[in-house]
């Protein structure tokens, strides 16, 4: 037993014996996932094909919103989350925008308003009716038109109602009041596309990745650029802040093309807290952070399965807990607001996965193994709930307020008392930051040159159609004064 007690350290001391895992006291180790049986799936969906880096679902404690495949302009589906099963093929949609639908996202406060952005240049808001769609719905009950090129993302304040954020492939992000219905601010320090939105516990902070290969941390109300970090070894895609740590997880590539997540500082982007390689797969790695378990959960686009950690405050800052595994590749990850979640399975967290080959969206809810069947504190703190801590003159004018919390123990299912009033808006230009950004913008592609092409081609039938008409007025004008003229009264 001495000689093998004296193999041991001399083993450990060589760095023999590393291989064993480091054992920590965490109540998220056992966390696992469980994929719903097929009868709480939906299926039969003709799931977009887009190849845009989008979830093309959103998710709340009410409905399920998907972007489908459709010829002509561009749709979604939205269907009640008690409605699984089969989904008709003819189940209405919302099919009001004239291109692909790119990015579409509830309102966290008022659960029947949701956003959609699209290739059409638009940005719509849409009221569900309760209980769900009984026909298509064409006509939103706002469109906001101010980007001058398709928008990719939308983003919701996290604390502030009715205060949108766009950013469009004219490589600007747009902060919209929808009180009013107008873009108040205006974002232009990026020089590409803007990949990923991600705010800060409280919406004073906004971090942005780019096609640029920077990551931003901005002041969103200034659009004044805090901190910014050239990622020449770490190509950032996806970008998530976590938590109230002060700390952002970024998803990317490494130079050697691997996949790879990098921790840092928001307050110095000058090197990562930590870089660490996932894998040498080429599909997108999705973020999500639970600030509330302190967990984050890595998804690939094409991938089947999700992994998940838990974040520490002190190094290593990561440690890995485990992997669902599934043999079906997602598309786009929906995700549950908590107080949508079953607190009496102990689900912390909620997935709804796309899998595109099977027109299928599969719920995968992450359980923690408890044996009691009571109310389990230690693992729901209190969390954000549906009610607004600013309106959005209050976040305009400078203040910034914590989200109002809201203890899951009664089985939350409070409905926020608000209501979305849509203003009455004409048609006019739009000027933010003293420009107009209805003003034509030259074209950039190809598609973009033949669109404008044809659209000018209408303009000039249309206008030619009114000058023949108004010629005719004339001459109708001319007859009448002739006649008038020649008639024995003016004689």
């Amino acid at each position: 037993m001495r000689d093998l007690h004296k193999s041991e350290v001399l083993g450990s001391k060589r760095g023999l014996m590393s291989w064993r895992p480091q054992y920590r006291s965490s109540k998220f180790r056992n966390v696992y996932g469980k994929a719903a049986s097929r009868e709480h799936c939906f299926d039969g969906i003709p799931i977009t094909k887009n190849v845009h880096d989008n979830h093309f679902c959103a998710v709340n404690a009410r409905f399920l919103a998907i972007v489908t495949e459709s010829a002509g302009g561009g749709s979604f589906l939205v269907i009640p989350l008690e409605q699984t099963g089969r989904i008709e093929p003819n189940y209405p949609k919302v099919c009001g925008h004239q291109g692909n639908v790119l990015d579409i996202k509830w309102n966290p406060f008022i659960e029947n308003v949701i956003a959609s952005c699209s290739e059409d240049t638009s940005v719509r808001i849409w009221e569900i009716p309760e209980g769900g769609l009984k026909r298509n719905m064409t006509e939103a009950v706002l469109e906001l038109y101010g980007h001058s090129r398709r928008v990719g993302l939308v983003e919701w304040h996290p604390t502030t109602n009715n205060i949108l954020f766009s950013a469009g492939y004219d490589y600007k992000v747009l902060i919209w009041n929808l009180d009013n219905g107008e873009p108040v601010k205006m974002i232009d320090c990026h020089t590409d596309v803007i990949l990923c939105l991600s705010f800060n516990t409280d919406g004073s902070l906004l971090a942005t990745t780019c096609k640029d290969k920077k990551l931003r941390v901005l002041e969103p109300r200034s659009g004044r650029v805090l901190q910014e970090a050239s990622c020449k070894n770490h190509r950032v895609n996806r970008v998530v802040f976590l938590g109230s740590t002060k700390r952002l997880l970024t998803t990317g590539v490494s130079r050697w093309n691997t996949r790879q997540i990098a921790l840092w500082d928001q307050e110095d982007l000058s090197m990562p807290l930590i870089e660490e390689e996932i894998d040498g797969l080429s599909g997108l790695l999705f973020p999500f952070y639970d600030a509330d378990t302190h967990m984050l959960y890595l998804a690939g686009k094409g991938d089947g399965n999700i992994r998940y950690y838990e974040i520490g405050s002190e190094k290593p800052y990561l440690s890995y807990l485990m992997e669902f595994r599934s043999p079906a590749p997602q598309k786009g990850l929906g995700v549950m607001p908590k107080h949508g979640l079953d607190v009496s399975a102990c689900e912390v967290f909620r997935f709804y996965k796309l899998i595109t080959l099977k027109g299928l969206i599969e719920p995968i809810s992450m359980i923690v193994p408890r044996r009691s069947e009571t109310y389990q504190e230690d693992i729901y703190p209190m969390t954000p709930g549906t009610e607004p801590a600013l309106t959005p003159d209050e976040w305009l004018s400078g203040v910034n307020r914590d989200p109002i919390l809201v203890s899951l123990k009664e089985g939350y299912k409070k409905n926020s008392r608000i209501v979305f009033k849509a203003p009455v808006r004409e048609k006019k230009s739009v000027v933010v930051n003293g420009f107009d950004l209805l003003e034509n913008v030259p074209p950039r592609t190809e598609n973009e040159l033949l669109r404008m092409f044809f659209r000018q081609q209408d303009e000039i039938r249309r206008l030619k159609d009114e000058v023949s008409q108004k010629d005719i007025q004339i001459r109708q004008l001319q007859l009448e004064l002739k006649n008038f003229r020649n008639s024995p009264k003016n004689n």
